[in-house]
């Protein structure tokens, strides 16, 4: 009679590591038993006291975010390598570090969204940057009244990028200490994409101003072909200040992030 081993067999034969999210101690403790067997932990903190951990700036609730942030950490800092075959073993049914779920995952050029940098490496707290991104692709997927729009979210360094750019008309935000994430703040927001100019927002989250001329120069910015002022405004800002930029393409409905002058991350909003 056959086994689960002959049955889920193919799952965990001939992987290069096991990558754990958020494991409880007896259940990392079992893997370190394992001879010749690479053990990465990865979660908001190392909570097992484990050699090879990466961090999760957040919890990530949606499993494929989780496994897909954590795996390009694991790259970024040379823990893995593509083409390696990985069981990733996390929780998707029950607490954070009740293990429930396996699943086997190579490591590819698919791995390397930017979604790592993006969170990791900007200015702005991670929550931020997460508010930002995910208010961007729920206005890629809806629009403005039906119809699609564009729009500009400078994050982070708000005083440098204040002072290069100007305003276009009156910044509704100029007295008050909103911040994005709080969804009726969020309905502002969509309203007021419907005009021209960018939004400022701090590495905390306030909003800073609507409705901004971004002036930096474009010299030495690349961005790809196709693409026009609000994305080479979004890139060159990125270069001269320490913000990162979330742009929405009014015209190809693609939400991109830029940082230090360069696209870093492209999303399809009808595929997050």
């Amino acid at each position: 009679m056959a086994g689960l081993d002959d049955v889920f067999g193919d799952l965990y034969a001939n992987v290069d590591a096991v990558v754990l999210f958020s494991p409880s101690g007896s259940y990392y403790e079992r893997f370190t038993d394992v001879e010749d067997l690479d053990v990465i932990v990865i979660g908001t903190e190392n909570a097992v006291g484990a050699e090879t951990f990466v961090e999760l700036p957040l919890a990530f609730d949606d499993i494929r975010e989780r496994i897909r942030f954590g795996l390009e950490g694991a790259v970024e800092q040379g823990l893995i390598e593509d083409g390696d075959e990985l069981v990733c073993a996390t929780a998707a049914f029950s607490d954070s570090t009740s293990i429930d779920t396996l699943s086997r995952v190579r490591a590819d050029a698919e791995t390397h969204t930017g979604i790592y940098d993006l969170f990791v490496k900007s200015r702005a707290e991670p929550e931020v940057v997460k508010a930002v991104l995910e208010l961007a692709i729920e206005l890629g997927k809806k629009g403005q009244k039906g119809k699609p729009v564009g729009a500009l979210f400078v994050v982070g360094d708000a005083g440098k990028v204040m002072n290069k750019s100007r305003p276009l008309s009156y910044n509704p935000f100029e007295k008050s200490h909103v911040h994005v994430g709080d969804p009726i703040v969020n309905v502002m927001l969509k309203e007021f994409s419907r005009l021209d100019g960018a939004f400022i927002i701090s590495d905390a989250g306030k909003i800073v101003s609507a409705y901004r001329y971004l002036e930096p120069s474009a010299e030495g910015v690349d961005i790809p072909k196709g693409l026009g002022a609000r994305h080479m405004a979004g890139g060159a800002i990125t270069r001269d200040t320490n913000a990162i930029t979330i742009v929405l393409s009014e015209s190809d409905g693609l939400v991109r992030a830029f940082k230090a002058g360069e696209l870093i991350l492209e999303v399809d909003p009808e595929a997050y």
